[in-house]
């Protein structure tokens, strides 16, 4: 999985059928020091997220194994929504509580 920014919406109003039904976001992906790596990603929502949450996203195969996307031609989507991450040192990188 990778970790990402949700950074905007996607809104489709002709798709494959396969994809009706389906939320998604732009995500921008983050380093391990939560900074901007330059690249977008468009990904399948599974659990709700919006703008400006941190997530982790899995892509190839692994997109097509939630409920929302199985059989279908996801290459993105967004698995969880991160809360905290916190460091072996006892540090916090990230509190979605914390802005």
């Amino acid at each position: 999985m990778k970790l990402a920014r949700v950074v905007g919406t996607v809104v489709a109003s002709r798709k494959d059928p396969k994809l009706e039904g389906l939320t998604f976001f732009l995500l921008e992906d983050l380093d391990g020091k939560m900074k901007p790596r330059g690249s977008i990603v468009v990904a399948a929502d599974s659990v709700g997220c919006g703008v400006g949450e941190v997530v982790l996203y899995a892509s190839g195969s692994s997109a097509r194994q939630t409920n929302q996307t199985d059989k279908r031609p996801c290459d993105a989507t967004v698995m969880a929504i991160i809360d905290s991450i916190d460091l072996a040192d006892g540090g916090s990188l990230y509190s979605k509580a914390e802005g």
